[in-house]
């Protein structure tokens, strides 16, 4: 299976951008504070079906799952929004993750 980053996830937020100007409020720093806000609600909702369905239903009932995953890739597109929103580039984000990464593995 070809592997799907936030490259890809990116420039398919550009076009969603693209298609919905005018309608949807631009991407600049001053609209990030609302696209975390609606990054945080979309997390909320999929923690609300590991909430009422529990976790093994996400695991074998298709429809939960298919319904919990949505809600984690609305959590992701707004996400990639806020990197979008703030100039945060795919390059910037890695170095700091593997920074981080390297710095977790070294905690204790």
């Amino acid at each position: 299976m070809e592997d799907f980053g936030f490259q890809e996830m990116q420039e398919m937020q550009r076009k969603l951008q693209k298609q919905y100007q005018g309608r949807w409020e631009p991407v600049t720093p001053q609209a990030a504070r609302n696209k975390m806000l609606w990054m945080m609600i979309e997390a909320g909702e999929a923690a609300d079906i590991i909430k009422k369905e529990g976790d093994q239903r996400i695991v074998e009932e298709p429809d939960t799952r298919t319904h919990f995953v949505e809600e984690l890739a609305d959590t992701l597109m707004y996400y990639n929004d806020v990197m979008l929103c703030y100039g945060i580039s795919v390059e910037e984000l890695k170095k700091v993750y593997l920074d981080k990464h390297q710095k977790n593995m070294n905690r204790w």
